[in-house]
């Protein structure tokens, strides 16, 4: 067994994650803290139950504070679709990819739920 020790070359990476990730594109909308423009819409290429992975089209710093909006849907809900709007803060950006996209990698601190989108609550 490997183990970690203070001093240790960083060319092991260790795995931090500890909830499951779910590759799911979603269309999501993103709101930035302090930013000029209301809201982004993307996708996401990841989600768990502690942070998303989306992609942008700018870079936005580690700490940023960003709210998501985006709907589950009856696939994955098994019942209706399902709005969920949270709170999340960057942990990285990811450099350009293709088309001048920028991956960003959050954890989310906080959420609500806010009903079906079926009923537009």
């Amino acid at each position: 067994m490997l183990e970690k020790t203070e001093g240790s070359p960083p060319e092991m990476s260790e795995e931090r994650r500890t909830m499951r990730r779910f590759d799911m594109r979603l269309p999501a909308i993103v709101k930035v803290a302090d930013a000029s423009v209301d809201e982004l819409l993307t996708e996401t290429q990841n989600v768990s139950a502690r942070g998303v992975f989306l992609y942008l089209d700018r870079s936005l710093a580690p700490g940023s504070r960003i709210q998501v909006t985006l709907t589950f849907p009856p696939h994955v809900t098994l019942t209706e679709p399902l709005r969920v709007r949270f709170t999340a803060r960057v942990v990285r950006a990811e450099s350009p990819l293709p088309a001048s996209r920028v991956g960003i990698a959050a954890v989310i601190e906080e959420y609500e739920f806010l009903g079906s989108a079926a009923s537009g609550s």
